[in-house]
């Protein structure tokens, strides 16, 4: 299944600077490992022990992936994930 993945660009380093790349996998976590195969060190900043990172939204055609699986949540041919750092900041 192919799924676009768009990265933002504070770990478009870990691909080349590419915004977006190609993923394969039934469910986020099997995504993830695919552009984790080709792209070695993003996964880390995306997932840790207990899931995804606290400060990691990620979205699978829109939808907040934390009401819909997590890392378990089911993705298809076609899907877009987007991945985006959370960021706070302010006076």
């Amino acid at each position: 299944m192919a799924v676009e993945v768009r990265i933002p660009t504070i770990l478009r380093t870990y691909t080349g600077g590419a915004k977006a790349v190609a993923g394969d996998g039934g469910t986020l976590a099997e995504v993830i490992d695919d552009v984790e195969s080709r792209h070695p060190g993003l996964k880390a900043r995306l997932v840790e022990e207990a899931g995804l990172r606290r400060f990691v939204n990620v979205y699978v055609n829109d939808e907040d992936v934390r009401f819909t699986g997590g890392l378990g949540a089911p993705t298809a041919d076609g899907d877009v994930v987007v991945v985006l750092p959370a960021v706070a900041g302010g006076c």
